[in-house]
């Protein structure tokens, strides 16, 4: 799985991340992650922008089958969470939420508006478990603690995330920084990303825990990436660089307005597009978008936003638990 060669500047760039004076993880290019208190109470009393459905049904899908010959499954369960089928490779789960709701209470927070596309028991056994950071609708210890009674699957994540998911009773968590790669049994790699956004559990931990995606290679020749939570920068176009064509990438299009607020963390359907094409993306599939209110556009404007702009891109919209089957390229 070698990759091609970057020039010295190039690979001057590339290394883990880094933490400011307090100790708090900071964004790529710099820049602290997250968001000031004084600008999340600003947000909080400027309304709540386009109202959502509460609760929309959607058609039934079959459980996901085994993927075809020289071909990726990824199923859609919807907002981050993915499960990731690779033929002659892993069967990985991204980002697993299955609760309610993304947050530390049962009775207030973000709540679905939509259910998992599929049930937890229908779908393959992983073989690891991505977690892209800390916040509640990407890491999720309820999701987690069933995990753990379903077998107990490896977990791979940023630094500092451990301790936390170790609470769900799934004890074997690996750290990585930006650009680690860790391999799974059978010579598949995985490699931590630098992404731009942030993270927090409290108002006393913030950016104390890393951020960021995944590229996935497996041995058989398949290389999909997994984007977590980003805003646009030019940390897309380095991952293509030095990772990328990639066969799959799972890229964000949704919770962008305000975009004073958002664009700092979060990508709209433009950048989403700009992303596809720095990652040498041959098909993306839309992701982090008609699950969770985070933001103010209304539920469908993501998607509508995406369908103007695509053009001939493969970029695609799953339904909620659909299968999609990707080709790739096998290794000699």
């Amino acid at each position: 799985m070698d990759h091609p060669g970057t020039d010295a500047a190039a690979a001057a760039r590339i290394a883990g991340a880094v933490r400011d004076a307090r100790g708090r993880f900071c964004n790529p290019d710099g820049s602290p992650g997250g968001k000031r208190l004084k600008d999340v109470v600003r947000l909080m009393f400027g309304g709540d922008g386009g109202r959502w459905p509460r609760h929309i049904i959607d058609p039934p899908q079959p459980a996901p089958a085994p993927p075809p010959p020289g071909h990726v499954a990824i199923t859609a369960i919807g907002h981050a969470s993915f499960c990731i089928a690779i033929d002659g490779g892993p069967v990985l789960l991204t980002d697993p939420v299955w609760s309610p709701r993304a947050s530390p209470f049962r009775f207030i927070g973000p709540r679905r508006a939509r259910a998992p596309g599929q049930e937890l028991e229908a779908l393959p056994r992983p073989d690891a478990v991505l977690v892209s950071h800390c916040h509640y609708d990407h890491l999720d210890l309820a999701t987690l603690s069933r995990l753990a009674g379903m077998g107990a699957p490896p977990v791979v994540t940023g630094l500092g995330n451990a301790a936390l998911i170790r609470r769900s009773g799934l004890s074997d968590v690996t750290e990585l920084d930006w650009w680690q790669a860790h391999e799974l049994p059978g010579g598949h790699r995985i490699t931590y990303l630098p992404m731009r956004h942030g993270s927090a559990r409290t108002l006393r931990d913030t950016c104390r825990a890393l951020w960021g995606g995944f590229a996935i290679e497996s041995a058989s020749g398949a290389r999909v990436f997994f984007c977590g939570d980003s805003a646009w920068g030019p940390h897309f176009a380095e991952i293509g660089a030095r990772l990328g064509p990639f066969d799959a990438a799972m890229v964000p299009i949704g919770a962008y307005d305000p975009r004073w607020f958002m664009s700092s963390v979060h990508m709209n359907p433009e950048e989403a597009m700009q992303a596809h094409a720095a990652l040498r993306a041959r098909t993306s599939i839309a992701m982090h978008f008609g699950v969770f209110k985070l933001t103010r556009e209304p539920i469908d404007e993501p998607v509508q936003r995406l369908l103007a702009l695509r053009g001939d891109a493969d970029f695609r919209i799953p339904a909620f638990g659909e299968t999609i089957a990707v080709p790739f390229s096998r290794s000699s």
